[in-house]
């Protein structure tokens, strides 16, 4: 009984969340009640805990999750300050009259939001606020409107500098660093968010062209479903699309361009994003003092959010491995059929179904934590098993019926729409999200070519 405390461990978290409480503090105070119960029957050194000040403080001083941060506060500042529906309005006025032309200005503007914000949840509902009255109003079939804002919305999932990515990029670094201590490498090399970031670029970028693709196939095919749209005021301005579209441009390309460059890491790119981000509200005249205190206190919240959940997994991956939870799952994955391609398969099937209860907070840290250091020490690609992961949370999210962006657009669109409804304009999507999937297992070069040239 005792070797499969780690794993009672694991199912009453899951129900504690069920439950409703709050994640961090499930997350510890189960960790700490199965500590007390171990320590009082003998099977747990309360010597594990001696060492938990010295992780929490590791946690705080950080340098990589200093990006964190700033990175939240440059997609809330874009978010609050009208980016998304200048966008939108030049997008459609340059796509508007072709088939399918609002819809690929849609799946065009939260890839560039995608890039700008990094936040799922804060595209998808600023995409459906903005989008979906338009599309409707304009005839479009409202399953396929609804699942192409669903979808765009999840891009920022797997295009940098998505904030996913840089949790990720922390975690599996210090995963990778213990697999090769593991196999007895003493002077481990590092895998870092930069690596992340550029191994993701392709595969991000492929999924926007399987996106567009599938929605100009609908407008040819399907022309009663996305109509073109012939809208008189709607002429085509220069200077107006300019305006709208060349400040984020510039913004992206300077954050993940001194990433790419080597000018700069990815902390020290969240810091350019962050300024750049004031200077484009401060200069479309979009910030006053209330919005500023609106953005820093959305901006504390969703750090104090993601670092309380930090703080929590960390206590609870400590008690998991003082019961053995490591050599416990290093044993289940050597048993599995296939060796590494079994235990790969029951991750990302695992990854899966936790993506319906969990936000990615809790998964990159409660989860990654615990699988990724055995996986990593059969051989995979550490930036390879990243950004597999990130595109497997992006089409849990998606999908129905418990897909996280699916409550988003649901809770910001009008009752017309039907939930119903939603989950069928969702299932093409996912189909295009699998492929891409298969695609990364078939052709791992698309996720480690980029990488290999940029970094050697």
């Amino acid at each position: 009984m005792i070797e499969f405390m780690p794993l009672l461990m694991f199912l009453c978290v899951c129900l504690v969340l069920l439950l409703g409480y709050p994640v961090a503090l499930s997350l510890a105070g189960t960790a700490l009640l199965f500590a007390v119960i171990g320590i009082a029957t003998g099977t747990f050194e309360s010597t594990y805990l001696v060492t938990m000040p010295s992780r929490l403080y590791g946690v705080m001083t950080n340098q990589t999750l200093i990006a964190v941060p700033l990175f939240v506060f440059m997609g809330v500042v874009l978010e609050k300050s009208n980016v998304a529906e200048r966008l939108l309005t030049a997008m459609a006025q340059v796509f508007g009259r072709f088939p399918a032309g609002l819809a690929v200005s849609v799946v065009l503007v939260g890839m560039l939001l995608a890039a700008s914000t990094g936040i799922v949840g804060a595209t998808v509902v600023t995409m459906g606020l903005l989008s979906m009255p338009s599309m409707l109003k304009r005839g479009y079939d409202p399953a396929f409107a609804a699942g192409s804002i669903c979808a765009t919305g999840t891009l920022g999932q797997i295009i940098p500098p998505s904030i996913a990515l840089v949790l990720l990029g922390d975690v599996m670094s210090s995963a990778y660093q213990r697999a090769q201590l593991n196999m007895g490498i003493f002077s481990p090399e590092s895998v870092s968010v930069g690596d992340l970031f550029v191994g993701s670029l392709i595969p991000g970028l492929l999924l926007v062209l399987m996106y567009l693709a599938y929605t100009l196939y609908m407008g040819i095919v399907h022309p009663q479903k996305v109509p073109s749209v012939i809208d008189e005021q709607d002429k085509l301005s220069l200077s107006v699309l300019l305006q709208a579209l060349l400040p984020p441009l510039i913004l992206i390309v300077l954050v993940l361009g001194a990433i790419l460059a080597g000018f700069a890491t990815p902390t020290e790119a969240a810091g350019v994003g962050a300024t750049g981000a004031l200077v484009i509200a401060l200069s479309q005249r979009q910030l006053n003092l209330a919005k500023l205190k609106d953005i820093m206190t959305s901006t504390t919240h969703v750090t104090c959010m993601v670092f309380l959940i930090l703080i929590g997994a960390s206590v609870f991956s400590l008690v998991f491995r003082g019961y053995g939870g490591e050599e416990l799952i290093e044993d289940i994955f050597s048993q599995l059929p296939g060796g590494a391609i079994g235990a790969m398969a029951l991750v990302m099937l695992v990854i899966f179904i936790l993506g319906f209860i969990l936000d990615f907070i809790e998964i990159i840290f409660v989860v990654v934590p615990l699988v990724a250091p055995v996986l990593l020490t059969m051989d995979i690609d550490p930036i390879w098993l990243g950004v597999m992961i990130a595109v497997n949370l992006q089409t849990s999210f998606l999908t129905p019926p418990f897909g996280f962006a699916l409550f988003y657009l649901r809770g910001v669109v009008s009752e017309d729409v039907k939930t119903a409804q939603i989950y069928k304009g969702v299932i093409p999507f996912i189909v295009l999200q699998l492929m891409l999937l298969v695609a990364l297992v078939i052709w791992p070069q698309l996720v480690t070519w980029l990488p290999e040239m940029v970094y050697g």
